[in-house]
């Protein structure tokens, strides 16, 4: 309308006044009738929307009001199913409490009759009991007047014959006590000692090792009688070069096919032989040959040691020992006792001393290595002054062995106090060993010997009336003056017998004393 307006002013300025108003009119009444004709369309279609609109508010109306019925009725009948359950489960309450009240009534019954039978059994309980106090008193009067008349039959009063009555008790239990005593020793005695057997046999069963019988003198056998002679030499300068380079006697006798070498060191001995048999082989004999295989053959023999020594070490399972000590187990393997091998005695005692100490739960290492190093002084006791234990013991302190292997050396034969169960297994094993069947050999000179010197040591004891050594000197039997000694002295004197034994005899195994006291009561009727 206005941009109507606008080109309606605009045109006026340009065509006739006339025409331009009656189409200004004109078009005043077009807009006029257009306005009206829409104002009825919309009159007519805002009717129609509120028509719609009541019709949708009477629907929801109906709609609402059906909605809450149906709730209505839905929440009645919840309300009706709650009360319905409610009865129900009031009910139920009601009968499990009326059944509860039944039983309640039922053990109140119960409880009643107890009571009334409580009561009978306490009114006939105090019937008994004052029966019963009744009767004691009376017993008490007997029993004063049974005291009072035993009073006077027996002269004791009550507190003489307590007492009487409690001395025979403990002298009863005294003697019960020393009858257990002495029966819970002996037991525990033959225990132990059969345990004892049973650990040591079954440790020489375990060892298997092989009886033992070498010489110590060395035999050299030849292919024929003239080799003496080659091993003479020209004005005996073979033999005094075989001598000289050795350092043992070589001696040829009458004896046929046969030289014999004498010399204390086993080494030495065992080098002449292997070098006497090497030239033998050879057939070249003269002083400079005789050095040249004496030389070789000492070399070798320094390596078998060695050798001898580890195959030991191993053997036993005892490892980190110095290399001097290795080379002086190997030098054992030359050391024979009493005809019996060193090396292969002390790799024995190993083996037996590690059993046991396995037996009784001690340190085996310990008990092996102690074991394997307890004679090691026997390797240059014939070289260094001193018994084999005394070098023994000052070779392992030298190579850092433990304080416990020093003393289990010292006192393997009872020098010293051990320290350790360990130190008297290797004790125990050493005369197991040595005094095993076919270990050791003794001539009829050194046995015969030993048995005597053993009757002279019990004879120069006071009160001794004779001695005598039996099997085969592991037991003397000393008849003593029962008149000049008694039972308590026979103790003591059997105890001086075994100490002067250790300290000036050398002996393999134990040797048992046996004091013997007899006493002989004679009368005569006439």
């Amino acid at each position: 309308m206005i941009n109507l307006l606008n080109f309606f002013f605009c045109q006026t300025n340009s065509a006739p006044n006339n025409l331009w108003w009656l189409v200004f009119v004109g078009l005043i009444v077009g807009a006029a009738a257009g306005y009206f004709v829409e104002k009825i369309i919309s009159s007519k279609k805002i009717g129609k929307a509120k028509d719609l609109a009541a019709e949708i508010i009477d629907d929801a109306n109906i709609q609402a009001k059906t909605i809450k019925k149906e709730a209505v009725l839905e929440a009645k009948e919840e309300v009706l199913k709650l009360k319905t359950e409610f009865e129900t489960e009031q009910k139920e309450r009601r009968s499990e409490m009326s059944r509860q009240e039944n039983r309640l009534s039922q053990k109140e019954d119960t409880l009643a009759k107890k009571i009334d039978a409580l009561d009978a059994q306490q009114k006939a309980l105090s019937a008994q009991q004052s029966e019963l106090s009744k009767k004691q008193a009376e017993a008490e009067k007997f029993s004063e007047k049974m005291t009072k008349e035993l009073e006077r039959v027996a002269g004791l009063t009550r507190e003489e014959a307590k007492k009487s009555l409690v001395d025979m008790m403990e002298d009863e239990a005294k003697h019960e006590a020393a009858f257990t005593i002495k029966k819970i020793e002996q037991e525990a005695k033959f225990n132990g000692e059969k345990k004892a057997r049973e650990i040591i046999s079954s440790c020489i069963q375990r060892c298997a090792a092989d009886q033992v019988s070498e010489s110590t003198v060395t035999a050299i056998a030849l292919p024929n009688d003239d080799m003496k002679g080659r091993l003479i030499g020209r004005e005996g300068r073979n033999i005094r070069a075989i001598e000289t380079a050795t350092g043992v006697d070589l001696i040829i006798d009458d004896t046929p096919e046969v030289v014999i070498l004498s010399g204390f060191d086993p080494v030495r001995r065992h080098v002449a032989k292997i070098a006497i048999e090497k030239l033998i082989a050879d057939g070249r004999i003269h002083p400079a040959r005789i050095e040249e295989i004496v030389a070789k053959v000492r070399k070798d023999i320094e390596i078998t040691i060695k050798e001898a020594g580890e195959a030991a070490s191993f053997d036993t399972g005892v490892f980190n020992l110095h290399p001097e000590l290795i080379t002086l187990l190997g030098r054992l393997k030359f050391r024979t006792s009493y005809g019996q091998n060193v090396l292969n005695h002390s790799i024995e005692v190993s083996y037996i001393a590690g059993m046991m100490a396995s037996e009784l739960g001690c340190d085996v290492a310990l008990a092996k290595r102690a074991g394997l190093l307890h004679d090691i002084g026997k390797a240059v006791d014939q070289e260094v002054e001193g018994t084999h234990i005394e070098i023994g013991a000052e070779i392992a302190k030298k190579y850092k062995e433990s304080p416990d292997v020093v003393n289990a050396i010292m006192a393997h034969h009872g020098d010293v106090e051990p320290k350790t169960i360990e130190a008297v297994l290797v004790a125990a094993a050493d005369a197991v060993s040595g005094a095993r069947p076919g270990a050791r050999r003794e001539t009829i000179e050194n046995y015969v010997k030993r048995l005597e010197k053993l009757e002279e040591i019990g004879n120069s004891f006071n009160g001794v009336q004779k001695t005598f050594a039996i099997q085969a000197g592991r037991e003397i039997r000393v008849m003593v003056k029962p008149e000049v000694i008694s039972d308590a002295d026979a103790l003591i004197l059997a105890r001086d017998i075994a100490k002067k034994i250790e300290s000036e005899m050398e002996y393999p195994g134990q040797i048992k004393v046996n004091v013997i006291r007899e006493t002989r009561s004679v009368e005569f009727a006439k």
